[in-house]
């Protein structure tokens, strides 16, 4: 079956017209002007980035804590690591999600050095005795770990939609918490963010590994891959996935993951996002207690962009898949900070809103296509 694929993907660099107020406190914020929710954006001294929003419609408060980091930014030689540590990040500290830390740390070191010497032995049989090895120390850490304590302790200070996802430029952590609730969820995030500990490895890389088979059946996610390769052929935006490949998922690498963990989940790097029912004041009092003496990193790694050649016709590709043969149609522009964005976002909603755009009159009113 025939798809035609071209993808726009655009990278958000966004600029506001501020104004900077202090008020009893010796943190300054910044506030959009007309903002009719009087979001306040504060940076703290260690370059965190707060922005708040008070709803106090109900007694809670929507967290998210984002970290510019992702698939583009895996190492080309362990693609998939900016999605994998995500999972990692639930797996506990050295204070929780371990009944005895100080035993539990030899074994999940020799654990580290046994995945490095998996990945670099290309003997099928030697790669089978180290794997056993593997299994045989995973197996007596595991008896020291306490699985999902994250989770029950979320559940504990009553937090629901505990979750995360990854893109190619983001990793973002959400939790919903109660509004008395605000510095325990900051005592565990805080630890979680700068004392990870990466244990559970080799079975949270089962895991991740259906997750990334699961991806090879879907028709839609085949198309978007195809299309970023296509359009971005010199980006890490078209040379690998979020999801990483097969043969890079089976050679992981812990010693990366850590050298990713210190390199990008740094203060100068991360953002907290709260909206609900909460007093800003104290809001950023607390989230500077506990996130404050974050180091940040003043030599993070910067990808330029790079979109290659230009296009100067159109790109065709056919996919293979289950599903009903579809179109799939786009353009690569300049990005969000240039002056094309918001005509590209008129033009859009003219073509298709869901009502009355041109497809949705024409096409699919009209039954000329499925959807």
């Amino acid at each position: 079956m025939k798809k035609i694929t071209s993808f726009a993907i655009i990278v958000l660099i966004a600029t506001i017209s501020t104004s900077v107020f202090s008020q009893n406190s010796d943190l300054k914020y910044k506030t959009v002007p007309n903002d009719p929710i009087s979001a306040r954006i504060y940076t703290l001294d260690n370059g965190l980035k707060v922005y708040m929003s008070v709803n106090p419609e109900t007694p809670r408060i929507q967290t998210y804590i984002a970290v510019r980091v992702g698939g583009k930014n895996d190492p080309a030689e362990t693609t998939g690591l900016a999605h994998y540590f995500e999972h990692l990040m639930f797996k506990g500290t050295k204070k929780f999600g371990t009944q005895d830390y100080t035993q539990e740390e030899p074994m999940l070191k020799e654990i580290e050095g046994l995945f490095e010497k998996y990945r670099n032995t290309e003997d099928d049989t030697q790669r089978r005795a180290i794997y056993k090895e593997i299994d045989s120390i995973s197996y007596a850490a595991s008896k020291l770990a306490i699985p999902n304590e994250y989770d029950k302790l979320m559940k504990t200070i009553g937090a629901t939609g505990t979750n995360a996802y990854t893109g190619f430029d983001m990793t973002v952590y959400t939790e919903n918490i109660p509004s008395n609730q605000i510095e325990n969820w900051a005592r565990i995030q805080s630890d979680r963010f700068q004392n990870n500990v990466i244990r559970g490895f080799h079975t949270e890389l089962e895991t991740v590994y259906e997750e990334k088979n699961m991806s090879l059946t879907r028709d839609s996610r085949k198309v978007y891959e195809k299309v970023l390769a296509s359009l971005f052929p010199h980006h890490p935006y078209g040379k690998q996935t979020v999801l990483g490949t097969q043969e890079h998922l089976k050679n992981p690498s812990i010693i990366n993951i850590k050298n990713y963990y210190k390199t990008y989940y740094v203060p100068n790097n991360m953002a907290i996002c709260v909206a609900g029912d909460f007093d800003p004041d104290e809001m950023i009092k607390i989230i500077d207690t506990y996130f404050g003496e974050m180091k940040p990193n003043p030599s993070l790694p910067v990808i330029e962009p790079s979109a290659g050649q230009p296009i100067t016709k159109p790109v065709e590709t056919d996919v293979l898949g289950q599903e009903a043969e579809n179109v799939t149609l786009g353009w690569r522009m300049g990005g969000w900070a240039t002056p094309d964005k918001d005509m590209l976002d008129i033009i859009s909603l003219i073509m298709n809103n869901g009502k009355a755009g041109l497809i949705d009159l024409n096409l699919l009113q009209q039954q000329k296509v499925l959807s």
